[in-house]
């Protein structure tokens, strides 16, 4: 078969597609149940955070390494073990929750756990397709869309499960990760077939030196998306952090009916990001007009949200807009990197990525619990600004020609 026309199972990309949806609620889910964890543990919305920081915080640092062993050893002997941590780290989260006085503490290093196992997961998924699909960049960006998509809708399902869960139990959130988790492992063991790839595999050394080569040669761009995925990633769970807060403190809207609100935004999000995967086809220059015009949207819609936070449809509204911008723009993203680094580099080069969005994600909740009271308004212009910023740094160091003859050139 001719490379460029590899045929891949459906089942195969449900069980790629699992990754993302899985991690995605494994952190997204905890947004709108964090009012009901301050009751129930007698925590702050400071400490609450925490539940969703410190799952990401050791998914930051881990993720390169994570990365790096999936180039060296390959990509399902890392997945596998990982899906299994974060299998591990909610039954630890959810048996302390269930059993302890005062679980605070377990539950943190519970989410610390699941958060190690995310680092080994769903940053894996990215290069994975590429290896897949090999030199096929149209299936590259297409399945890449439905990754990111797959990931977007994890957070369309997050609030209205949590919600629900919590309705039963409000720990229930935790088993019902290392169920998911279970379920992934299955999928992934089964259904998909990683490539043989009959190259040696590079010597730490070698792999470091090129490493470096890589960044150097292409830093400019590569910093560019990095700090794109951090800034989008801690506007999106900022926002989602203080909607949650206010649909329950300004609104009072609780419990299920807040998490189908909080929905609305996030299901426009990803339906932007199907539409967005699906219109990339591999066009480097449509995948930054794309990331131009996202910018633009996102920035300008965020400097709202806080002068309609008492205006429900007119903040649904300007939250929907920040949704639909950050959904388009992630997918090109995602395969900007994965298409343009070459094979033997591509886990550790999209990691550097993965932990960069994963960085905002860490930084969005407990910024905005200290911010929101008395600095709303300031902090949500302060990023619309840096958004802007970052329009002119992509205008001036995503250069198309550039890149593309770099590729030609490997």
């Amino acid at each position: 078969m001719e490379k460029g026309k590899v045929q891949v199972s459906i089942w195969c990309i449900i069980s790629l597609t699992s990754i993302p949806l899985i991690m995605t609620l494994g952190n997204s889910m905890f947004i709108p149940v964090l009012p009901i964890l301050e009751e129930k543990v007698g925590i702050s919305s400071f400490q609450s955070s925490m539940i969703i920081t410190s799952y990401s915080v050791a998914a930051i640092f881990l993720i390169p390494v994570a990365g790096y062993l999936s180039d060296r050893f390959g990509r399902k002997i890392v997945i596998l073990p990982s899906l299994i941590l974060a299998l591990i780290g909610g039954l630890i989260a959810g048996f302390a929750s269930w059993k302890m006085d005062d679980p605070y503490t377990m539950i943190i290093i519970g989410r610390i756990i699941q958060g190690i196992g995310a680092a080994g997961a769903m940053p894996i998924v990215l290069p994975l397709v590429g290896d897949i699909y090999q030199d096929d960049d149209e299936k590259i960006s297409s399945t890449l869309g439905l990754i990111e998509t797959s990931n977007t809708f994890g957070k369309v399902l997050s609030p209205i499960l949590g919600s629900i869960f919590a309705a039963f139990l409000w720990f229930l959130p935790f088993f019902s990760i290392s169920a998911l988790s279970l379920i992934s492992i299955a999928l992934i063991f089964f259904f998909v077939k990683a490539p043989k790839d009959d190259d040696e595999p590079l010597k730490f050394k070698e792999f470091l030196r090129n490493t470096k080569q890589v960044f150097k040669e292409e830093g400019r761009w590569l910093y560019t998306v990095f700090l794109n995925g951090a800034l989008v990633m801690l506007i999106l769970f900022g926002m989602l952090f203080f909607l949650s807060e206010n649909l329950e403190k300004v609104h009072n809207i609780k419990g299920i009916k807040k998490g189908f609100v909080l929905a609305i935004p996030l299901l426009l999000l990803c339906t932007a990001s199907y539409i967005s995967g699906r219109k990339i086809k591999g066009n480097l220059l449509r995948m930054k007009k794309i990331i131009i015009i996202s910018l633009i949207a996102m920035s300008t819609s965020i400097i709202f949200v806080g002068f309609t936070s008492k205006k429900l449809i007119l903040l649904l509204v300007v939250a929907s807009i920040v949704g639909i911008a950050i959904g388009a723009l992630l997918p090109a993203l995602d395969t900007i990197i994965t298409d343009n680094i070459r094979k033997e580099l591509r886990g550790t080069v999209s990691s550097f990525y993965s932990s960069a969005r994963f960085i905002g994600v860490a930084a969005g909740p407990p910024i905005m619990s200290l911010v929101m009271k008395n600095y709303l308004n300031v902090s949500y212009i302060t990023a619309g600004v840096l958004g802007f910023i970052l329009f002119f740094v992509v205008l001036k160091f995503i250069k198309v020609d550039e890149i593309e003859k770099s590729n030609k050139m490997v």
